[in-house]
């Protein structure tokens, strides 16, 4: 006998297009964090259209103020919960997307980076792979189940969040902490895609360091302390630091080897006052340092400051202040339980390929699920091209691949 699910997904999965496209017809890009409230309704409406009970939770005003700033009050946060309980179930599956994009530049080849044009079996847009198309997957497997009558094996939660592309505070790290859920697994729907699983991250963490300098006419530059030469002089000992942490390796289940990267100058600038005619008295740039699943946070960020403090020292009128932008925590599974296997075998047996698993070089939300909740995490979606840069876009092949596997991963898991 034919599965009805899997005949539902087949007969509708031309209907990806049209349900990516009106995600990312809302623009909720993020900073500044604007449509929040349209796609909360929206979401909820969905949610609610296949089954599940929704609302949208606010996070306390005042939190958002302190967060945010006078931000709050011009584009608040809010997020969308999903539940449904299955008689019988005795654990709990949380899926987990974020629907707020980063914002846009360049000139896309279809024009409007949100009209979700479709061109060879792509769709074009801000947020199909990073990632409303993982949204639009899930929401197709949840009408296949709702519309056939069939009974998710587990209690379902879904979870739409906020502001992961900027630090995830008023999104998944508050989620996890307040609101009313209690899954046994979470998928994060996304750091893993077509044959690989994701199973951790990286961290990363990001300082600003200011060096101070002295300003002085640009025909007396022995008067004043130029800035901007302390600074490439510390850029250029950072050199030795890069040399120290390439030592330290993780290897991630699928033989891939990575180590620690450190990045600078993704941000940097001057004081006010800047003229070509003036020795520049500030110069600020900032460093992301990736973190690896077996490093630590807090560790990394006292070990670079030190760096950071011993070699402004040996440059003569080097002085520097350091001040953490962001962080975000790296995690890691070994996938060798029953849900790790569990989403093995539904995503071999939609794609036909061996899986494998994967550590991503980036961060996503994982680790609010894995360090808060201490429940087994992973990783998945259909991916795309491009994230954050022009011409993003999806696969259409794979957006109905993903939603497969969601359902089969939901009537098939028992826990």
């Amino acid at each position: 006998m034919r599965n009805p699910v899997e005949i539902y997904l087949k007969a509708h999965a031309q209907t990806l297009a049209s349900r990516v496209r009106e995600l990312i017809a809302v623009q909720t890009i993020n900073p500044p964090g604007r449509d929040y409230a349209t796609m909360t309704a929206l979401l909820r409406r969905r949610l609610q259209e296949v089954g599940l009970d929704a609302r949208i939770l606010v996070p306390a005003r005042a939190l958002q103020r302190k967060v945010l700033g006078a931000e709050a009050d011009a584009n608040p946060r809010a997020n969308v919960l999903g539940t449904r309980r299955v008689r019988g179930a005795r654990r709990t599956l949380h899926f987990n997307a974020h629907f707020d994009v980063v914002p846009v530049g360049g000139d896309w080849k279809h024009g409007s980076p949100f009209s979700g044009t479709v061109e060879g079996g792509w769709i074009h847009g801000r947020g199909t792979a990073d990632m409303k198309g993982s949204i639009a997957s899930l929401l197709l497997a949840l009408e296949a189940l709702h519309a056939t009558g069939t009974e998710p094996r587990l209690n379902l939660e879904v979870s739409f969040t906020a502001d992961e592309e900027t630090d995830s505070i008023l999104g998944s790290d508050w989620l996890v902490r307040h609101a009313p859920i209690s899954p046994d697994y979470a998928v994060v729907m996304e750091g893993g895609e077509e044959d690989s699983i994701g199973c951790g991250h990286n961290g990363v963490v990001w300082l600003e360091v200011t060096v101070h300098g002295m300003a002085s006419h640009g025909s007396r530059p022995d008067l004043g302390v130029n800035a901007l030469e302390k600074m490439s002089a510390l850029v250029l000992a950072l050199e030795d630091y890069k040399r120290r942490i390439s030592r330290r390796v993780f290897v991630a289940p699928d033989g891939t080897r990575r180590v620690p990267t450190i990045n600078v100058g993704g941000e940097f600038a001057q004081g006010p006052g800047g003229k070509i005619n003036t020795v520049p008295a500030l110069a600020r740039f900032s460093i992301d340092r990736r973190v690896l699943p077996r490093e630590n946070v807090a560790v990394v960020e006292r070990e670079l400051r030190t760096f950071l403090r011993t070699a402004a020292a040996r440059i003569p009128a080097c002085e520097i202040s350091v001040t953490k932008v962001s962080e975000n925590h790296p995690c890691f599974s070994k996938p060798t339980s029953p849900f790790f296997k569990a989403m093995a075998g539904a995503v071999q047996s939609v794609r036909r390929r061996p899986t494998t698993f994967s550590v991503s070089s980036g961060f996503n939300d994982m680790h609010f699920f894995q360090h808060h909740l201490g429940i087994p995490t992973l990783g998945y979606g259909p991916g795309g091209r491009n994230e954050h840069a022009v011409d993003e876009r999806a696969r259409l092949r794979d957006l109905a691949d993903c939603a497969r596997i969601y359902a089969k991963l939901m009537t098939e898991f028992a826990g």
